[in-house]
């Protein structure tokens, strides 16, 4: 899945630039994380890749096929789960599968099979007669998953998939998408739980007002981040304080000092000991993806 040059203005009496150029590429056998602020231009670059929204300019290849001049073909290689399903309210989850199926030139005679399994798979073997209207966010996602699966697409858009689902969701979600990596499919998924993409992603793409601000690969992010060292010293003074700022930036929380700098934290501790300080807690900490990417939307201002 490779996207180019997304431009797209929302029309109207100002005219809202909610993509600027925006490029990436999410290839067959990899996850790739999406992050940026709300409003920052997430979903709508999901909503044209899914085929649901036309861009200003630039388009989005799905295995080869333009979403834009080749949306049949495009929509057909491609998995989409929103972050808020929205289906038939009264119609039941089998008969909106089969429905569905029809799109994807599934025979009748082969839908409802289809769909069942699909339902079961996804842990809705129990659901599938009742109104979608009447399943809980976790279960709609579920579904929507279900439909998603339906022509056994390589590529898949996951849409804030995570949030609002408790463990045992997150986990299932989780282990869907490292089993689609396995079988070669590209993922692309936008989440705020940013410790799930700092596990799952082989690489993070950061969107801030529209406009891609960073795209870092899982070994990229490995050296990144700041090297903190938590201290609390007992006796500590001017001295000691004159001492750190010295090494790094400093900054006081409660009665732990943090020292931000890539000295080596061994030695830290030493010499503040050999100073006659009492170092009674000590420990090295790494910035995680969370203040990294904090950090990033504070540069691009």
């Amino acid at each position: 899945m490779k996207i180019e040059g997304l431009t797209k203005i929302f029309t109207g009496r100002k005219g809202v630039l909610a993509l600027d150029n925006v490029s990436f590429s999410v290839n067959d056998g990899q996850i790739v994380g999406f992050v940026g602020l709300n409003g920052a231009g997430k979903t709508t670059t999901i909503r044209i890749a899914a085929g649901v929204s036309l861009p200003s300019s630039g388009t989005v290849f799905v295995d080869g096929h333009d979403v834009v001049s080749s949306k049949v073909e495009a929509s057909r290689a491609i998995g989409w789960v929103p972050e808020s399903p929205n289906f038939e309210p009264n119609s039941a989850g089998i008969s909106l599968m089969q429905y569905f199926a029809g799109f994807y030139g599934i025979p009748a005679s082969d839908a409802r099979a289809r769909s069942m399994d699909l339902l079961n798979s996804v842990g809705l073997q129990d659901a599938e007669t009742r109104k979608f209207r009447t399943y809980s966010q976790g279960m709609k996602k579920r579904f929507s998953l279900a439909a998603a699966l339906l022509s056994d697409p390589k590529n898949y858009l996951f849409d804030e998939v995570l949030n609002g689902l408790d463990p045992e969701g997150i986990r299932y979600f989780r282990n869907l998408m490292v089993e689609l990596k396995a079988k070669g499919a590209a993922v692309l998924l936008s989440s705020h739980i940013l410790v799930e993409i700092e596990s799952l992603a082989d690489a993070v793409v950061f969107i801030h007002k529209g406009r891609v601000i960073k795209t870092a690969t899982r070994e990229e992010l490995q050296d990144v981040g700041q090297r903190m060292v938590r201290l609390v010293v007992r006796n500590a003074d001017q001295r000691a304080i004159a001492y750190l700022e010295g090494l790094g930036s400093v900054r006081r929380e409660a009665d732990a000092l943090y020292l931000t700098s890539e000295v080596d934290p061994a030695r830290v501790n030493a010499e503040l000991i050999g100073m006659g300080y009492q170092v009674v807690e000590f420990s090295s900490l790494k910035e995680g993806l969370e203040e990294y990417f904090l950090n990033l939307i504070a540069e691009a201002k």
